[in-house]
């Protein structure tokens, strides 16, 4: 079946191996002109097509609110001048703890449009901690002037918790009394010259945002974003999805703006491009995903962002909704996954419902990048039959390959590349190697060996990897990534152990459709298809048991081969650093945190999912 023609970038790379082993890859063709303020591109459509749409969400009412991009401005003028009248600063940013929403995009905009860093935070950490001390870690390296909370009453604990009784919160509902203020006021404040006087003075090393990234360590850093680094990404991402620029992209995205793939990327991509954006509100969890796929039904987006989790899900609903995959691929131009691995069988259903859809198959790729790199650095445009390519560097970006431990330590530099975390000089100084390159902390290794054009393989990060007690390493990324795919779709994400030990194991998160679509086809799905009880159910332990077999059969050796299984009990928890809001595991946090549970993977507990035999299977 024919690929769906789009049109995408053009690349030339260069590659020099140096004496000490170092490989160094770069784009010969330069990155070109890009704009110096990120709100430009917003400014500028508002001038020339003001009535065009620019963002929506569903209300109270249900319907969709539609904002247009002359609209939008204006506000973000207003809102702008409402901010500085407050003296806000890069000294006294403004700290938003709410969601995705309109208002949420407006005030940030007006805040970075004249020269107010904004800083977006994971409203976990108010709303779904048990105690506020990553919000206290947050209020103290940022000293913020202002809150923006979408609903004051939901957000009033945690702020009164943390911050000051005199620092003003600006709220769309439930304004906090006596230092509540409503967004609506900020929007009707009258623009004078100084917003204009403000804006002129951004410049490419203004502070435009901070984010917040945890890494390995658990404790949020504030990733320093300015305005010409974020600019200088979208040249890339334009460059790369030229087909942006033949036809505005239409999005439909769920995922936060407090990350840096939505926030940074998708957030300034529509605008960069005069698309539309449509929030969102579901998440690529069982139950949670039923909004987005209501959205879906209606939205057809012609670029789509999900992580592995999500298209799981997505997919098991369009094998049988054939409203929803028709409309999701009516115009759909690319699809691209990030966050984690993605199983074979996913990347194969996705090309299988585009063409059943449409006739023709989507590009499906991925792409690599972190915070601190702005996010885009890597990506793949090429039709390929099996998911995991982190593709190119794109425009602008170096790459030096350095050789560590038999593995090749990747590090970048960019135009987009962080100048370092605000308020943290050493974090900053060991963050960067003598020649200015980030030290991302991952493992790459060629797609095909010495041919750069082929891309890059991810080859796990530095930090999670160990030793068997053979003194073998084990690449966790890439262990991981093999096991879930290997288990059919029961496993949505696991945890690698084995450190010292002789063989390996892994705690794993139960994927829910799957084990229910095996106790529906046996005829033994109950009225219970809660997360605990299906994943000890006999049927779906031997199903584990089965795929297990496979796994280890076709392993290469024991740094490769999983022996053993043990479920995760209890979830993962947000408090304890072991999962992100978006979903992901932080391997060591959850390993130091399990050692009871590592033990017990190891030890004759009953509980242990081990291969089947031969004879059983």
């Amino acid at each position: 079946m024919k690929l769906r023609k789009i049109a995408t970038w053009t690349p030339k790379l260069g590659m020099r191996r140096d004496p000490d082993g170092v490989i160094r890859i770069w784009r010969e063709d330069p990155l070109g002109p890009y704009p110096q303020r990120v709100t430009e591109p917003l400014m500028g459509w508002a001038a020339r097509d003001p009535g065009r749409f620019w963002i929506a969400e569903r209300g109270a009412d249900d319907r969709w609110h539609r904002l247009s991009y002359g609209e939008a401005a204006g506000r973000v003028a207003r809102i702008g001048q409402a901010l500085l009248d407050h003296a806000l600063s890069v000294e006294r940013p403004l700290l938003i703890l709410s969601g995705n929403s309109i208002d949420h995009a407006l005030i940030a905009l007006g805040a970075q449009h004249v020269g107010i860093p904004s800083a977006a935070i994971a409203p976990a950490y108010s709303l779904a901690s048990r105690d506020t001390a990553k919000l206290r870690m947050v209020a103290e390296q940022l000293t913020p002037g202002m809150i923006f909370a979408e609903d004051g009453a939901a957000y009033g604990s945690a702020i009164s918790a943390v911050f000051g009784s005199d620092l003003p919160v600006i709220s769309s509902v439930n304004p906090l009394p006596d230092r509540g203020l409503s967004i609506a006021a900020l929007t009707e404040t009258p623009a004078s010259k100084d917003v204009a006087a403000a804006h002129a003075a951004v410049g490419a090393d203004t502070v435009a945002k901070f984010l917040f990234t945890s890494g390995t360590t658990g404790t949020p850093k504030a990733v320093v974003q300015t305005h010409g680094g974020l600019c200088a990404n979208q040249a890339m991402i334009s460059d790369c999805y030229a087909f942006l620029r033949d036809a505005a992209p239409v999005i439909c995205d769920w995922a936060p703006w407090n990350h840096v793939a939505a926030g940074s990327k998708t957030f300034y991509m529509v605008q960069f491009h005069g698309g539309t954006h449509y929030i969102d509100g579901g998440k690529p969890a069982p139950g949670a995903i039923d909004t987005s796929i209501r959205n879906l039904r209606e939205i057809a987006p012609s670029w789509y962002f999900n992580v592995p989790a999500g298209y799981d899900l997505l997919v098991n609903a369009m094998e049988t909704d054939h409203v929803l995959r028709d409309n999701f691929f009516s115009r759909l131009d690319y699809l691209i996954y990030a966050g984690a691995g993605m199983a074979q069988h996913t990347w194969e259903a996705l090309g299988k419902l585009s063409e059943q859809a449409t006739g023709e198959r989507v590009l499906r790729s991925s792409g690599y990048g972190s915070t601190e790199t702005g996010p885009f650095a890597l990506c793949g445009m090429r039709d390929a039959p099996s998911p995991g390519n982190c593709g190119i560097p794109a425009r602008g970006v170096e790459m030096k390959l350095v050789p560590i431990g038999g593995k090749l330590e990747l590090r970048l530099k960019s135009p987009s590349v962080t100048p370092g975390y605000w308020r943290a000089p050493n974090l900053t100084a060991a963050a960067f190697d003598e020649e200015g390159f980030y030290r991302i902390g991952d493992a790459m290794r060629f797609a095909q060996p010495g041919d750069p054009a082929a891309g890059f393989l991810f080859d796990g990060r530095l930090a999670e990897n160990f030793k068997l007690r053979t003194g073998t390493w084990v690449a966790v990324g890439a262990v991981r990534e093999q096991l879930i795919n290997d288990l059919g779709g029961l496993a949505r994400d696991a945890v690698i152990a084995g450190e010292n030990r002789a063989e390996l194991g892994a705690l794993i998160l139960p994927a829910l459709p799957a084990m229910q679509a095996i106790l529906a086809e046996a005829g033994a799905l109950g009225a219970r298809t809660d997360e605990a009880l299906l994943s000890s159910h006999p049927l779906i332990l031997a199903a584990l048991a089965r795929h297990l077999a496979r796994h280890a059969a076709a392993a290469t050796g024991s740094a490769s081969r999983v022996t053993r299984l043990m479920l995760l009990d209890p979830p993962p928890s947000f408090d304890a650093g072991e999962i992100t809001d978006k979903g992901s595991l932080n391997q060591r946090a959850m390993l130091s945190n399990r050692a009871a549970q590592v033990e017990a993977l190891f030890g004759n507990d009953p509980r242990v999912v081990r291969p089947a035999k031969a004879e059983a299977m």
